[in-house]
């Protein structure tokens, strides 16, 4: 899917936009023929590399933003926008909008298509030519939500990255491998349930909010793909910080069929060590990682030092 990978960039304004499209203006919203003439003007094929997979069907952006819940009092982050498929459909809620696209050509390339279609919104569209995975400020006004494509690749570290660095985000709606938004919407006793179910249960309150079929995109990808919508809520109380917490997780589920007593002496010192905090925490040994919400994660990471404590 349109990609977020590689380096900072400058934000590109409507009158930077270098090429002609001969795009006929009143078509508000993208096709699958309009998206193919938009790639056959920038002499452009979509790359693997960076996951570009387009959405080619307007009634599938329009669902996008109606889940989103965004309108004319958010500001709203795109990563990848590539074509300008679901950026047409952001802009036509009425919401700001700031893409971040590493595609240099796309980059340059967006605010000459929303000027083509959305004369009247060319303003409240902003272009950062960037690796989302680098982006540690955006321009104001500050984001309120997330809403992308995302591509395969990269999707949970953009979603985590982009709730710990903007603050101001308060909820996501992205779409990603089906798979990939099981594991982010999944609950403590669930299969799916790993690292980025309980990094992102730290954030906010995650959900799948759909399936989207393989035809909608161009070209059409071998893996079946989902929505998910994330909520920001508070993180849980604790006395340890989110990356003692995170080391807690990646430990657990590291080894994730052993018990947390096994699983955690290496993060504790040793397995008695581990069962110390474990049990300071209120949390049996012998349980596994998977078991456990994030509270539970966070209350181990402050266990530690007290456990330690003689």
């Amino acid at each position: 899917m349109p990609s977020a990978a590689c380096s900072r960039g400058a934000a590109v304004g409507p009158r930077d936009q270098p090429h002609d499209l001969s795009v006929t203006a009143g078509a508000a919203l993208l096709g699958a023929a309009q998206v193919r003439e938009l790639a056959e003007a920038l002499g452009l094929r979509p790359t693997k590399s960076w996951g570009q997979n387009f959405v080619v069907d307007a009634n599938t952006v329009r669902r996008i933003v109606r889940l989103a819940d965004v309108g004319p009092a958010d500001t709203v982050v795109e990563v990848g926008p590539g074509l300008g498929s679901l950026t047409l459909a952001l802009l036509d809620s009425g919401a700001r909008v700031t893409a971040v696209e590493v595609d240099p050509i796309l980059a340059a390339a967006l605010p000459g298509t929303v000027a083509a279609r959305q004369p009247e919104r060319a303003a409240y569209l902003t272009v950062v030519a960037a690796d989302a995975l680098q982006v540690r400020e955006l321009p104001d006004p500050q984001p309120t939500a997330l809403v992308a494509n995302l591509p395969y690749n990269v999707s949970v570290p953009v979603v985590l990255s982009f709730l710990e660095r903007f603050p101001t985000i308060e909820r996501v709606l992205v779409m990603v491998q089906l798979e990939v938004a099981e594991r982010l919407a999944a609950g403590p006793g669930s299969k799916a349930y790993g690292v980025p179910s309980v990094k992102a249960a730290w954030y906010a309150a995650a959900r799948l909010a759909g399936t989207v079929p393989r035809s909608v995109f161009w070209p059409v990808p071998n893996v079946d793909s989902g929505l998910v919508e994330l909520r920001r809520r508070e993180p849980p109380v604790t006395t340890a910080t989110r990356d003692e917490v995170f080391a807690v997780v990646d430990a657990a589920f590291a080894q994730r069929r052993k018990t947390l007593r096994a699983a955690l002496a290496g993060w504790a010192g040793g397995a008695a060590a581990a069962e110390a905090a474990l049990r300071a925490a209120g949390v049996d040994p012998q349980t596994r990682g998977e078991a456990l919400p994030v509270a539970a994660f966070a209350a181990i990471a402050a266990a530690r030092g007290v456990a330690a404590t003689p």
